[in-house]
Parts: structure tokens; C-alpha cells; sequence
């Protein structure tokens, strides 16, 4: 596929909300200090409370922040910017009742996504979003035990916050979470030295390397993680032979790089993205992959090749599955949070922000107890009168 082909790939699976076009950020990163002040902006027009659903494990979310410097990489995007740097928010299992009320995003990173994601007029600030209801906490006690840990990568000009619905939940059934921010792929992200770089790609559209780019930040967050020094201080949660990685739009394609490349990676799920040629699936050695995404684009007969394309070249446990009535956005937080700011739903979305999310959740989770734990879940055995929506592929 030629990058022009690739660019209109990804510009096809931009939101489907009423938000700016990918390329309305400026090429040139634009640095927005972690300390910025949010106060001055206009008042929402009606009150806004953002909540994520709560999740709905036994445990408590508990939630770091880890700001980590590769060194032996220089930044792809942006080679002046000196070694690569990435945020990675880490979830965990942790005892009910403990820790305070975890931010979505930094004030910069709001004020990043304001700017390029939401549409102007909405009276929405970016304390706004800095104080949407994660259900996840700061501080809190770890839950004892080993878990299996999962990555999650956001899609393209989504900040990696836009996935903390699916994290808390899957850190509420017993799983340390990786959600990585790739600097300069989206709207902003927080840096160790706190700035907030923005999206240094969005002009000119994701380039044909981006994939195994992402890749390369995945295997230096497990390196950082797991190895023999680990940076984070609760690493101890981890069970280092039980990985997954799950992504949205060209994080879940993303995924399958990944896989490729790291051999830890057990099991991936690609929710609702579009893979690029060349696709590595002979590497992947028997291991498992969930394919989860709208049934408009990604049925069999569906508009999106790659899937029939990749699921065919793979050996392995590889349940492919459609969900009615979303969009593109409904895998992640957006739908949930625009329709709580009263952002109209794109036109032929059926299934409600909140539907959305939870059919995300339990089949994500299902196909991680089944893959990662090694827990039968009927759930994956066929389709479910409980859940019409969800549709079985059958190629």
C-alpha cells in the first residue's frame, strides 16, 4: 500500500464524531507546559460531569504514571527532540477504599485535545477533563498476587487516556495494564520534563513505518517493566510470562507488529483497525488474536480487505468478531464522554456509548481470561442472546 493510500486509510477512520479532520493540528509539534493555566476559558454552556462507567471486577483500579527515556532510540518523528520519550499510565489490581481519585489527562494534555479533537463552541474547558470520573485511584494499596499484564495502544491522534475505560476494567479483573502514549502521534502527551509535545504527524497522516515504530516502543516498555532492573516500583504485580496487547484503529494494527517483533506477547486484539501491508502473520508462531471492530466496515463482506486478508494467514486461536450499531470511536472513551458534553452520536450508530463500552469489555476480557489465564469463557463459544449486537465471522 502506497503511503498516500495509507494516509487516506487512516483519514477514513478518523472519529466519526463532530470533530476537527486529522491534519488540523499543525505539523510542527506545539509544546503546551504540564502547568498551563485552564482558568479564563468560557463556561460550559450546561454543567458537565464526565464519567467513565465504573469498572465491574472485584478489585479497585489503582493507576501510576510512569514518564520513561529510551536512549539507545532517537525520537522517529521528531530526531531534534534527542532519545525517544513516552507516558505510560500503569493500572493494577489494588485494594477497595484506598488512594485518591486519579485525573484523566494532565492540564496540558487537555488543553492538546481541546484544541485538535473537540469541536469549537462546546463551552467544554480542560479542567473539564482533567476532573472526568476515571473510577481509577492514585495511591491506592496493591491487591496481593501476580497478574498477567496487558498493553494498550490508542489509536491515531487519540491521547493514550482515551483507552482508561477498558484499562480500569480489565486492572478490576485482575490484570497490571501498560496503556502507552505515543509522543507525537496524537493530541499531546505529558513528558518527564513537563511538556506536552503535540502531534508532529497529524498534517501530513501516519507514515508506513508507524507500526513497527510502535512496536519499538512496546518492547522497551516490557524491557522497562520486566526486566532485570524494572523502573516501576510495583513490578513485582507482574506475571512476566503471561502478556497480551490490545489496540484501537492503528494500535490494534499496531498490535500485530508487535506480536511480530516480541516474542513475550502471547495474545493481541485489534479493535476496529485497518492493517497495513506488509502484514507479519507468519511470525506469529500459533499464538492467539481477537479481531473486534464495527460490523459496517468489518464484517466478511465488509469494506476494510485487511482482516479477511490477515485472519487467513494466521495458524492459531483467532475468533473474529463484528458489533451492530458502532462506530468507530465506540471501542474507546470519546462516544461515552461527547454524548455526556451532548455531542449528537454519528449518523447509523444504534448502540449506545455505554453498550459500546461494555460489549468492548467483556469480550476483550473474555478473550484474555481464555488466553492469559486459561479460563473458559462461554462468552467466545458462539453468539449470545444476552448480546445481539456482538456477530460471529465466519470466513
Amino acid at each position: 500500500m502506497t503511503r498516500i493510500r495509507r494516509i487516506a486509510a487512516v483519514a477514513a477512520l478518523v472519529l466519526a464524531l463532530p470533530l476537527p479532520l486529522a491534519g488540523a493540528a499543525s505539523a510542527a509539534p506545539s509544546p503546551v507546559p504540564a502547568s498551563a493555566a485552564v482558568a479564563g476559558q468560557a463556561p460550559a454552556t450546561a454543567a458537565f460531569h464526565g464519567e467513565l462507567p465504573a469498572p465491574s471486577g472485584r478489585y479497585a483500579a489503582g493507576e501510576e504514571v510512569l514518564r520513561l527515556t529510551d536512549r539507545s532510540r532517537t525520537d522517529p518523528w521528531v530526531p531534534s527532540a534527542g532519545p525517544r520519550q513516552l507516558a505510560v499510565s500503569m493500572f493494577y489490581p489494588a485494594r477497595q477504599g484506598t488512594g485518591a481519585p486519579a485525573p484523566y489527562m494532565t492540564p496540558g494534555e487537555a488543553q492538546g485535545f481541546l484544541a485538535t479533537r473537540v469541536p469549537a463552541g462546546t463551552g467544554l474547558t480542560a479542567q473539564d477533563l482533567v476532573d472526568v470520573d476515571t473510577h481509577a485511584y492514585t495511591g491506592a494499596k496493591a491487591a496481593g498476587g501476580r497478574f498477567p499484564l496487558v498493553v494498550l495502544s490508542p489509536g491515531f491522534e487519540n491521547p493514550r487516556a482515551t483507552l482508561t475505560g477498558l484499562a480500569t476494567d480489565l486492572a478490576a479483573h485482575g490484570y497490571v495494564v501498560a496503556l502507552v502514549g505515543h509522543t507525537y502521534e496524537d493530541s499531546g502527551e505529558t513528558l518527564a520534563d513537563g511538556s506536552t509535545p503535540g502531534c508532529a504527524l497529524c498534517d501530513t497522516g501516519a507514515p508506513d513505518s508507524l507500526p513497527d515504530s510502535r512496536a519499538k516502543d512496546v518492547s522497551f516498555v516490557l524491557d522497562q517493566l520486566t526486566g532485570q532492573h524494572p523502573v516501576w516500583r510495583l513490578s513485582h504485580l507482574i506475571d512476566r510470562d503471561r502478556i497480551g496487547m490490545a489496540g484501537h484503529s492503528i494500535g490494534g494494527a499496531s498490535t500485530l507488529n508487535a506480536m511480530a517483533e516480541d516474542r513475550r506477547i502471547l495474545a493481541g486484539v485489534n479493535m476496529d483497525g485497518t492493517f497495513w501491508a506488509p502484514i507479519p502473520t507468519d511470525t506469529l508462531k500459533g499464538r492467539s488474536f481477537l479481531l473486534l471492530g464495527k460490523d459496517s466496515n468489518h464484517s466478511t463482506n465488509g469494506g476494510d480487505t485487511s482482516w479477511a486478508q490477515t485472519w487467513a494467514g494466521w495458524q492459531g486461536y483467532k475468533p473474529w468478531l463484528t458489533v451492530a450499531g458502532t462506530n468507530h470511536a465506540s471501542f474507546t472513551d470519546v462516544t461515552v464522554l461527547a454524548a455526556e458534553a451532548g455531542l449528537p452520536a454519528p449518523a447509523g450508530s444504534t448502540t449506545s456509548p455505554e453498550r459500546g463500552m461494555q460489549l468492548t469489555r467483556e469480550y476483550v476480557g473474555a478473550f484474555f481470561d481464555r488466553t492469559l489465564k486459561g479460563l473458559h469463557q462461554p462468552l467466545l463459544d458462539g453468539p449470545s442472546a444476552a448480546n445481539p449486537e456482538v456477530l460471529f465471522q465466519h470466513p
